[in-house]
């Protein structure tokens, strides 16, 4: 997954374009991604990763931003987050409100979205996840996730084996 963020030029420790060239977590490049080649139909003009085990040093950034003055000049780094520090907040409080407030339309990866979700709050993940699928304007792709194998018409791809391929949720280890 850290791969296909810089792929995509998102930064490897999670986050937006913004974070590009923040370095707000340990890793700063993709020891993968230089083997890959991606093939776009279309490059998204926005994105997010979201990358459970580095998004307390992505809630650390935002506090960072917001007590710089020079920073707060260009808007509210917590604008696109819920309107406060995602430190105020539970771990899965905080993952909710990246997800509903910066999920709009791009392409969106997450790595092991529902680890810090109650079992309702992954309901609500889903669900959001699901309308902006249908709205045409979003596209996920996610790791680690039994819950999110139930999309509807998801296409789930498994990494088991030699080679990628196709899967039905029945033939998913989880199922």
């Amino acid at each position: 997954m850290e791969a296909l963020a810089a792929l995509c030029r998102l930064p490897v420790s999670g986050g937006s374009r913004n974070e590009l060239s923040a370095n707000h977590g340990p890793d700063s490049a993709s020891l993968l991604a230089p083997a890959l080649r991606p093939s776009f139909r279309r490059r998204p003009l926005d994105g997010y990763f979201l990358r459970a085990e580095f998004q307390a040093h992505f809630a650390s950034l935002l506090d960072a931003r917001n007590a710089d003055p020079d920073f707060r000049m260009w808007g509210d780094p917590y604008a696109r987050y819920g309107g406060r520090s995602l430190h105020t907040r539970s771990l899965g409080e905080a993952f909710l409100a990246v997800l509903q407030h910066r999920i709009r339309s791009g392409l969106f990866l997450f790595d092991a979205p529902e680890s810090a979700l109650s079992p309702q709050r992954q309901l609500v993940l889903l669900a959001h996840m699901s309308a902006m699928v249908s709205s045409g304007k979003a596209q996920f792709i996610a790791t680690h996730s039994p819950i999110l194998l139930t999309i509807p018409d998801a296409q789930i791809l498994s990494c088991d084996g030699d080679s990628v391929h196709q899967i039905s949720l029945e033939d998913t280890s989880h199922y």
